[in-house]
C-alpha cells in the first residue's frame, strides 16, 4: 500500500498541496538565537523526517533539504516557507471564516499572540518568555488555522505540543479546544530531555498563556505586577493601605513579553523605577508604546534623574540600557537607597539567552549561544552568583527583594550557590529570599481567589471595550475589601493609562464571584446587542490553575507544593463544565519540570447556554485552588471557603481543615 497516497485521499483537512513562496522577512523584527539540542545524527535525521509528516511527498527531496538547514542553523525546524506572508495580527472576529464563532474566536487569539508589536520573536513563533511559543511551526499553524475554519458547535479540536491530532465529536457544552503542552512523563521531565523532544518536533513550550492563546500582550502581566508592587509597599515598607509609593525606588530587570510591564506598573503605583535591559529593540518597543518614561544609559544621569523625581515624589519609569549588575554596583557604591528590588528576566531558561552575563553586549550574547554555549554557560553561572551577592549586600542595607516568579532563585542555585538554600544544602525548603507569592500575592491575593482575570473584545472595537470596562466597575464594590477598592480604581483608569497592546483586551484582578457576576453581565451585554462578542481568560499564573513549589504555590506550606493535582484537576473540570478552550502546560514561567499550569478560553455568544456554563465553571476556577490553599491551613482561604460554603449551602461543599496548636503536637513529641 503507498500509505502516503492513501493519507492524501483520506484528508479533507491538510495543508495546501501546492507549497507557498518563500515569505520575505521585515527587517528590524526581533529572532530568537539558536537553540540548544545536541542532537546525535540519528535525532537529526528523526527531526526531518518528523517535520515532513506535514508535507506531501511530491515535495519531500526539496523540504527535508530546506528543514535540514533550518534545523543546523537555528536549532529548532520551524518552516519558515509556510509563514503567511505580511503582517499577522489579531483582526476582527468578522474578517475570519469559520462554521462556528469559537473557531473564529481562538484565530483571532492566536494572531494576536504572533502580532509583531506583541511576540517576542514573531518569525519562530515565541510570544513571550524567551521559548514560549504558540506551537512549534508554522506548518501547525496553518494547519491549525484550517481545522478552526472547519470546526463546528459539537465537535472538538485536539492539539498535542501545538500538534492538531484532529476534531472529534462532542456536543454544544463540551470544549471546541483541548490543549496540552509538553507534558513529559517524570522519568524524562527535565530541560535536557525537553530540548531534544522539542528539537526532533514533539514537544512545545507553550509557557503559559503563548501555548494557550490567551497572552494580551504586556497588559497581561502589569496588574499583577501593580498589585505585587504596591502590596510590599504596605506590607515591607509601612505603606499605608489608601496610599501609593510616591518617592520610592524600584529597581529591576528585563523589558520583553512578561517583564515589559514592570515599569508601567511602577508609575501607575506611584514609584520611581530603573529598569535595566540589553536588548535595546526590547526597550525602543516599550519606550513607543509609552510603557517606559525615558531611555538612558549613563548611570551618572540615572542617579540625578531618581533624586530629583524622588524629591518631587513623580511616577517615573527609566530604562536603563545596560546590565541590572552594573545598575546595582553603582548604588552601592554610590549608597543609594533602594526601597523594592526583583528580576525578570527569563531566568527559566538561563542558558539559552534568558540571562545576559555582565561585560558583555546583547549582541555577543547572541553569538556566544551559537558558536561557544560552554563558555556562555559559565559566564552565565559567574554572574548569576555575583548578582546574588549584590542583592545580599543591598538587603542588609534594608532593600526588600523578592524573586519575581522568573526562576532567578533558582537559576543561582543551579549555578552552584548552596548558600541561597534555607536549608544550606538543596532547594527542597525554598529559598532565603521569599517568592512574590509567598510573601505578597499568595496571602493577600490568591487566598481571597482574586486573579488574573482577563477579556477580549473580538469586534476589535475601543467603544466595546470602554462599555465592559464600565460595567466591570458596576461589578465591583470598592468598600468590600481594600483589594476591590484597589480593582475598581484600577479599571477606573485603565483607558487613561493607556494598556491596550494588540487586540482591545483588558487585565482585572478579581475573585470567584467577581468573575462570575462580571462575565454573566458580559453576556448579557453581547445577547442585547450593546457589545460584540467577548473572550473571556485569565492567565495561567491563578489561584487554582497553577501548581509550581518555587512561584504559585510557594505559600502553601502543608508539603503539597510539590504535587500537581491541583492544576490537573482545574483542567479537567474546566473541560467537564464546558469552557471553550481548556489548556495544560508543563513548565510555564519557571521552566521544565517545575510547575504544570492550565488555562482557560470562554466565548460569550450571549446565550443562555453560556449563562449556565459560567455559572458553573467560573467559581471552579478559582475555588478549586482557594479550597487547596484552605486546606493547607492557609488563614485568609479558610475564610474564604467558610463563606463560600454558606453562601452555596445545598450544591457546592467544601472540606475545611482543622487547625493543631503547634504546642499540642510539641506536647505529643516530646512525652
Amino acid at each position: 500500500m503507498n500509505y502516503n497516497q492513501a493519507a492524501e485521499q483520506a484528508m479533507t483537512i491538510r495543508l495546501d498541496m501546492e507549497l507557498p513562496e518563500y515569505p520575505e522577512f521585515v527587517e528590524g523584527i526581533r529572532r530568537a538565537p539558536k537553540r540548544e539540542s545536541k542532537l546525535s545524527e540519528s535525532d537529526i535525521r528523526l527531526a526531518v523526517k518528523n517535520a515532513l509528516r506535514y508535507i506531501p511527498e511530491r515535495y519531500h527531496e526539496q523540504m527535508a533539504k530546506e528543514f535540514y538547514d533550518e534545523l543546523m542553523e537555528h536549532g529548532r525546524i520551524y518552516g519558515y516557507r509556510f509563514r503567511p506572508s505580511g503582517r499577522i495580527y489579531g483582526k476582527p472576529i468578522s474578517e475570519y471564516k469559520g462554521k462556528c464563532i469559537e473557531g473564529k474566536a481562538f484565530q483571532v487569539m492566536i494572531d494576536n499572540n504572533l502580532d509583531f508589536e506583541i511576540a517576542l520573536y514573531p518569525y519562530e513563533l515565541v510570544t513571550y518568555g524567551e521559548t514560549g511559543q504558540v506551537c512549534q511551526n508554522w506548518m501547525q499553524y496553518r494547519l491549525i488555522e484550517k481545522y478552526l475554519e472547519e470546526l463546528t458547535d459539537t465537535q472538538t479540536l485536539v492539539l498535542e505540543s501545538g500538534h492538531p491530532v484532529g476534531l472529534f465529536r462532542s456536543s454544544k457544552t463540551s470544549p471546541r479546544v483541548i490543549i496540552t503542552n509538553g507534558l513529559m512523563t517524570g522519568l524524562f521531565d527535565d530541560l535536557e530531555n525537553f530540548n531534544r523532544a522539542a528539537a526532533i518536533g514533539v514537544a512545545n513550550y507553550g509557557q503559559m498563556t503563548a501555548g494557550g492563546w490567551m497572552y494580551i500582550g504586556p497588559q497581561g502581566i502589569v496588574h499583577g505586577t501593580f498589585n505585587t508592587l504596591l502590596n510590599a509597599g504596605r506590607l515591607k515598607l509601612g505603606i499605608p493601605k489608601d496610599e501609593d509609593l510616591k518617592g520610592k525606588l524600584f529597581i529591576s530587570s528585563g523589558l520583553g513579553g512578561m517583564s515589559g510591564a514592570q515599569g508601567k506598573a511602577a508609575v501607575i503605583a506611584g514609584a520611581v523605577s530603573v529598569i535595566a535591559e540589553v536588548d535595546i529593540s526590547r526597550i525602543q518597543t516599550r519606550y513607543e508604546q509609552g510603557w517606559v518614561s525615558c531611555i538612558m544609559d549613563n548611570l551618572d544621569e540615572i542617579a540625578a534623574t531618581v533624586q530629583e523625581k524622588q524629591e518631587k515624589g513623580e511616577a517615573y519609569a527609566i530604562a536603563y540600557h545596560g546590565n541590572v549588575i552594573d545598575l546595582l554596583e553603582y548604588c552601592l557604591a554610590k549608597n543609594i537607597h533602594i526601597d523594592l528590588l526583583s528580576d525578570q528576566t527569563s531566568c527559566h531558561v538561563p542558558y539559552d539567552g534568558g540571562y545576559c552575563p555582565q561585560g558583555i553586549s546583547f549582541e555577543e550574547r547572541t553569538r556566544m549561544l551559537a558558536e561557544e554555549p560552554e563558555a556562555f554557560v559559565e559566564l552565565v553561572n559567574q554572574s548569576l552568583r555575583h548578582h546574588y551577592e549584590l542583592i545580599c549586600q543591598l538587603s542588609k542595607r534594608g532593600t526588600y527583594f523578592f524573586d519575581y516568579g522568573n526562576s532567578f532563585l533558582k537559576a543561582v542555585y543551579d549555578a552552584g550557590e548552596k548558600s541561597i538554600c534555607k536549608n544550606g544544602v538543596d532547594e527542597k525548603d525554598g529559598f532565603i529570599f521569599p517568592s512574590y507569592v509567598e510573601d505578597i500575592l499568595g496571602p493577600q491575593l490568591f487566598d481571597y481567589g482574586y486573579g488574573p482575570f482577563r477579556w477580549v473584545c473580538l469586534s476589535g472595537k475601543p467603544e466595546d471595550l470602554a462599555a465592559t470596562d464600565r460595567a466591570a466597575m458596576e461589578c465591583i464594590d470598592p468598600n468590600r475589601r481594600y483589594q476591590d477598592r484597589d480593582n475598581y480604581v484600577w479599571v477606573r483608569d485603565a483607558e487613561k493609562n493607556h494598556l491596550v497592546v494588540g487586540t482591545q483586551a483588558r487585565i482585572l484582578y478579581q475573585d470567584a464571584l467577581g468573575r462570575m457576576k462580571i462575565a454573566l453581565k458580559f453576556n448579557e451585554m453581547v445577547r442585547n446587542g450593546e457589545i460584540g462578542p467577548v473572550m473571556l481568560g485569565r492567565d495561567h499564573h491563578d489561584t487554582g490553575g497553577t501548581d509550581s513549589p518555587f512561584r504559585e504555590t510557594s505559600n502553601i506550606k502543608d508539603g503539597s507544593n510539590i504535587m500537581a493535582d491541583m492544576a490537573v484537576q482545574c483542567f479537567a473540570g474546566n473541560c467537564a463544565r464546558g469552557m471553550s478552550l481548556v489548556a495544560l502546560h508543563n513548565g510555564g514561567g519557571v521552566g521544565i519540570g517545575k510547575s504544570v499550569n492550565g488555562g482557560f478560553g470562554m466565548v460569550l455568544d450571549g446565550s443562555e447556554r453560556v449563562d449556565t456554563i459560567l455559572s458553573m465553571a467560573m467559581p471552579w476556577d478559582t475555588m478549586v485552588g482557594v479550597s487547596r490553599r484552605s486546606w493547607a491551613r492557609n488563614e485568609n482561604s479558610i475564610t474564604t471557603c467558610l463563606e463560600y460554603n454558606k453562601l452555596y449551602q445545598g450544591t457546592d461543599h467544601i472540606t475545611i481543615p482543622y487547625c493543631a496548636d503547634d504546642a499540642v503536637i510539641e506536647k505529643a513529641i516530646s512525652e
